[in-house]
């Protein structure tokens, strides 16, 4: 059977899942669960350049395990990131949850979904900052916040600078980060060719060090596992949905796809996955060292990071695309 087919084949199987569950797509969307039981996460994203960060909060936000308390922007044009986030919160629904900006760097990244951000207004006295906002939520949750790191660590090392004590009181912390057997464009169809310099590690190596050297739990997503094509059966599906998150991400995806040429790749949003379901990108406990070109060296030692090396990408869009059209199954007991 050749990819096309499979790929309708695959298109095909989850329209029947959406047209079966539809009629409890209210009361499931709806069903957000105690406050007391649902997992406290702050996302930190560098949204805006590439589109797996605006589909990582999209599952974030469809995700009724997860107390989603701020998003903080990261790296690059921190306000910019920071009207993108605030735009897509308010646009679905989520204008409660706080937007904050952390400090601004200089990028060579290309801000592809620039203009869906300019359209939305900063705060009057600007965002608030980010690091402030991280440092005091986990002052009031000690333990019991995890953040979820999207982004080059910019901001994960200032909150190091800033307040080590404070930052040891996290839960964990989640990264989409790394490459360990397999670098880009290695889809595990043919033998391993190596890894490479993942982008969010090389673009602030210093704050990447003080994150593996911090004593915090880290879960890493490396490239090994987040390689996930969103192929035109799966757009097809979500885009023809018309609610408010997918007409977003339909706008957003088409304002990156007019300076890419390949399907999105969801990098991020196992990071978001795995937060939900383990089970979805199991992990292994590994001493990481990272070096000063930016690779993630496995080597002897105390682990300092449990790491996903494989994943399902057939299994992960099933858990993907119905939950965030707001048909999700049942809650983990993570």
């Amino acid at each position: 059977m050749t990819k096309s087919r499979l790929s309708m084949k695959y298109a095909l199987s989850l329209m029947v899942l959406v047209v079966l569950a539809a009629p409890y797509r209210s009361i499931s969307a709806q069903s957000p669960g105690p406050a007391a039981t649902r997992q406290k996460i702050i996302l930190d994203t560098d949204i805006g350049d590439d589109i797996d960060d605006a589909f990582a909060l999209g599952l974030a936000l469809s995700s009724p395990e997860l107390q989603l308390l701020g998003v903080t922007s990261a790296w690059g044009n921190t306000d910019l990131r920071a009207r993108l986030a605030a735009r897509l919160l308010a646009q679905t629904g989520h204008s409660e949850i706080p937007v904050t900006a952390g400090p601004k760097t200089s990028a060579s990244s290309v801000f592809t979904q620039a203009r869906w951000a300019s359209d939305f207004p900063e705060p009057a006295n600007g965002w608030p900052d980010a690091i402030d906002f991280i440092l005091d939520a986990i002052r009031k949750n000690p333990g019991q916040i995890t953040i979820v790191s999207i982004a080059p660590f910019s901001n994960v090392g200032a909150l190091i600078d800033k307040d080590p004590a404070t930052f040891l009181k996290l839960k964990e912390v989640v990264i989409m980060g790394g490459s360990i057997r397999r670098g880009y464009g290695d889809l595990g169809y043919l033998p391993d060719h190596g890894p490479d310099p993942e982008y969010n590690i090389v673009r602030d190596i210093p704050s990447a060090k003080k994150l593996f050297a911090s004593g915090v739990p880290i879960y890493m997503m490396p490239l090994d596992s987040t390689q996930l094509k969103l192929d035109e059966g799966e757009r097809n599906v979500l885009f023809s949905q018309g609610t408010p998150l997918t007409d977003a991400l339909t706008l957003l995806y088409h304002q990156w796809i007019a300076s890419r040429k390949n399907p999105p790749t969801l990098f991020d949003a196992m990071a978001i996955a795995w937060t939900i379901d383990p089970s979805l990108c199991p992990t292994q406990p590994m001493h990481i060292q990272i070096d000063a070109k930016g690779y993630t060296r496995v080597e002897p030692g105390q682990p300092n990071a449990n790491v996903c090396l494989h994943s399902d990408a057939d299994r992960f869009f099933h858990f993907y695309i119905p939950r965030v059209l707001g048909q999700h199954g049942p809650q983990s007991n993570r």
